[in-house]
């Protein structure tokens, strides 16, 4: 099966002591998903110093963009009509990243083509 990796542009907006990048221009996110290592886990790492990587449940992206989900260290729910937001809680504090509904559901059709793709030797 094929990993799949995607870029998203999102805004950021952090409480965290280092910025993570300018809160008000558009980054690009990566978003990684890899079959072979865990089919349920989606992967997210933030730019900018602190930003870090994300494991999340796939299932946790895909139903937050009907309704809010999660807690503890991560939260996604629907803004509106045509975006979504992520929070990510740590030590460091809070992130919060919000995307394009579209980006986030074209990387999870992605995701479910690569997990069903034959394996072939």
């Amino acid at each position: 099966m094929s990993v799949v990796e995607q870029y998203a542009r999102a805004h950021i907006v952090s409480d965290a002591a280092v910025p993570l990048v300018d809160e008000l221009e558009a980054v690009p996110v990566t978003l990684r998903y890899d079959p072979d290592h865990d089919p349920r886990k989606v992967r997210m790492v933030l730019p900018g110093a602190g930003g870090g990587e994300w494991v999340f449940s796939r299932e946790l992206l895909e139903e937050g963009l009907r309704a809010p989900v999660g807690s503890g260290e991560v939260r996604v729910w629907p803004c509106g009509r045509v975006q979504v937001v992520v929070e990510f809680h740590s030590a460091h504090g809070v992130s919060v990243v919000q995307f394009e509904q579209q980006a986030l559901l074209r990387f999870l059709r992605r995701t479910y083509m690569a997990a069903a793709e034959p394996v072939t030797h």
